[in-house]
Formats: C-alpha cells, structure tokens, sequence
C-alpha cells in the first residue's frame, strides 16, 4: 500500500515537474528567439537572459507546487541552493547550445535549445530532488 502511495506522489511530481520545466521551456525558448532575432542581441547573452527569467518562474512554481521543500532549511538556503543547482544548468545549457549551434554548426539555434532544454530538465529534476525537496 506505501509502495502504491509513495509511487503515485513521484508521479504526481514529476508531471508537475514536467508542467513546470514545460512552460518554463517555452519561457525560455521564446525569451531567447525575440532577443536574438528581433531585439540583435547575441545568442549566448539571449541565452542566459532567457534562462535566468525561466529559472525565477521555475523556482517559484517548484518552491510552492512540485517539491516538498525541506523544513529544515531556511527559504533563503533553499533559493540559494535552487540557484547555485540553476547555474550549473545554465552552464550546461549553454555549452551545449554553443557545441551544437556554434562549434559544431550542427544544428540550428532552435533545435541546439531544444537539446539543451531535454539534458538540463533530467539534470534539475535529479539535483532538486536530491538537493532541496522529497
């Protein structure tokens, strides 16, 4: 019965979680397209502006919805924590952007995103969960 309940609030979470990263995506992915393309300003600084305003939208939609913050911590600690985890996304997401759009001229900006987006969104749903809620 507590395997049942446990396994229905995971996935209860994670489509929360995959609510969440979703329009935070779309967030993102739309912020970065109109600064690059109708604002001019360079991709890698659309990038990081674009993720940075989806990483404040995501905090508090995870903060209050997804995760069961840890009582133990102070709402101070756990946006640092959220923060610091962001940041390292944000690294990840841009490197990734830059192998596959830039270096590699792989992929167009759109799709490099896209890539990005899905590596990033495993990697914050693993760290949050380990790092800062049950």
């Amino acid at each position: 019965m507590m395997d049942k309940i446990l396994k229905n609030k995971l996935l209860m979470q994670i489509i929360k979680f995959v609510f969440v990263g979703g329009t935070a995506f779309l967030i993102d992915y739309y912020l970065l397209l109109f600064l690059t393309n109708t604002m001019n300003i360079h991709y890698v600084v659309s990038n990081v502006i674009s993720f940075c305003v989806s990483v404040i939208y995501n905090y508090i939609l995870s903060a209050f919805w997804v995760f069961e913050m840890d009582k133990n911590k102070s709402k101070t600690q756990t946006f640092v924590v959220f923060i610091v985890l962001s940041v390292i996304g944000l690294l990840i997401n841009t490197v990734v952007v830059f192998l596959l759009y830039d270096a590699t001229k792989i992929f167009a900006l759109s799709i490099s995103k896209i890539i990005a987006t899905a590596i990033v969104m495993v990697y914050n749903f693993v760290s949050r969960k380990i790092f800062l809620g049950k």
